[in-house]
């Protein structure tokens, strides 16, 4: 997820001495290689497609980098992500100084691609830089192609226009994420891996990349940066408000449709703009982020960076609950992969409740208004008696009520 780093400009020299490194070959990749910033674990949005379309090989670093490897090749079944390594560079995007420690390792790479999350846009022009090699940003798709060019398909105008890009080898790519499938082929085919020798700790660094024939993720050691590079010095790393933060990143997400605001429903007589805020007030009474489908964020119900769909943010949450959203193709094109999905529609038919874990048939709206109830959110003094005409909603059972 997207952290807030409470930071200050230093140079690398000022900070704390860094570990003397194994006196040993430095960590060498070739052809092309995914590089993902994990954030406590947690693979950002794009990560697994990023892998997909370097052909299965990533580098995964930041904090819990070991966690995030492990993710990204057991939930693909070692597929996309064929070869993995990780180096744990510790909480906070230090860009420069990670870019100056990444530059020798790349240095043989012909194509590096990184997600374009908030980490990955990032680091990719300071990577680049000390590559001294073109940045192509916001692809939907990229490769090498014949003769040593790398090829690129660029996403510009809000996604509207493609502009197909060319660079003679090497080159950074950031992958817009949503632009592929995981599972489909790999954009380029994924060489023969080498053997590499392990450390007296367990990681390994060499002058060859190091092998997993049995599929494991493989811990690397990065060298250190070298002094006098200009950076941020992490104070302080906060959790982001699940309210603002990127919603492309939430774990949670309630999404509303044009059905949370029918006519007939609980909350017919609140202004539609007004509905949408109390669906959001709800979302972080629950420790989730707000979103909705594209006729709502059209209509100006909700801003555009919170439409849910193939035009507009691809989600990979843990829960996803549906208020009055159908589930057109354009929006559950968006959902990704949800742990869990609940439906709450007055169609039990419809595609969103037919692709739910659980359909709720009952008035979104009316749900919605005793749902804040529960949890103590305001509720718009206009939904009081629309919404109790509209649903009846049922109390706790016997057996769960306190004494």
């Amino acid at each position: 997820m997207t952290e807030t780093v409470v930071s200050t400009t230093v140079a690398a020299a000022s900070q704390e001495p860094a570990a003397t490194p194994p006196a040993a070959p430095a960590l060498a990749l070739t052809g092309t290689v995914a590089v993902v910033v994990a954030r406590g674990g947690q693979v950002p949005p794009g990560g697994s497609e990023a892998v997909a379309e370097a052909g299965g090989r990533v580098l995964v670093v930041g904090s819990g980098a070991a966690e995030a490897a492990d993710t990204l090749h057991r939930a693909t079944g070692a597929g996309p992500a064929l070869e993995v390594w990780w180096a744990d560079t510790g909480a906070g995007l230090r860009a420069g100084s990670l870019a100056a420690s990444l530059a020798g390792p790349l240095a043989g790479a012909d194509l590096v691609v990184l997600p374009a999350s908030a980490d990955g846009r990032d680091l990719a022009p300071r990577l680049a830089a000390a590559l001294g090699v073109p940045l192509l940003a916001g692809a939907v798709r990229a490769r090498l192609a014949d003769g040593g060019e790398v090829r690129a398909e660029l996403a510009r105008l809000d996604d509207r226009l493609l502009v197909t890009a060319a660079c003679v080898a090497p080159a950074v790519a950031t992958l817009l994420p949503g632009a592929r499938s995981v599972h489909a082929g790999s954009a380029v085919p994924a060489p023969e891996p080498a053997t590499g020798a392990a450390s007296t700790d367990g990681a390994v660094s060499s002058g060859v990349v190091p092998a997993q024939p049995a599929g494991g993720p493989v811990e690397v050691l990065l060298p250190a940066a070298p002094a006098g590079i200009v950076d941020v010095e992490v104070v302080d790393v906060l959790e982001p408000d699940p309210a603002t933060m990127d919603l492309g990143e939430a774990r949670r997400v309630l999404g509303g449709g044009a059905g949370l605001v029918a006519r007939d429903g609980g909350l017919a007589d609140v202004e539609p703009a007004a509905a949408f805020a109390l669906l959001a007030d709800v979302s972080a009474a629950l420790g989730g982020s707000a979103g909705a489908t594209r006729v709502v964020t059209d209509a100006g119900w909700l801003g555009y960076d919170r439409q849910i769909g193939t035009t507009g943010i691809t989600l990979d949450p843990e829960l996803y609950i549906a208020f009055g959203v159908s589930g057109a193709s354009q929006h559950t094109g968006g959902l990704g992969a949800p742990r869990h999905v609940v439906s709450v529609n007055t169609d039990p038919s419809c595609p969103m409740t037919a692709m739910a874990d659980l359909g709720l048939v009952t008035d979104a709206g009316a749900l919605l208004v005793e749902l804040a109830r529960r949890l103590g959110v305001p509720v718009p003094s206009a939904a009081g008696a629309a919404a109790d005409s509209a649903a009846t909603i049922p109390g706790p059972r016997p057996e769960d009520t306190d004494d």
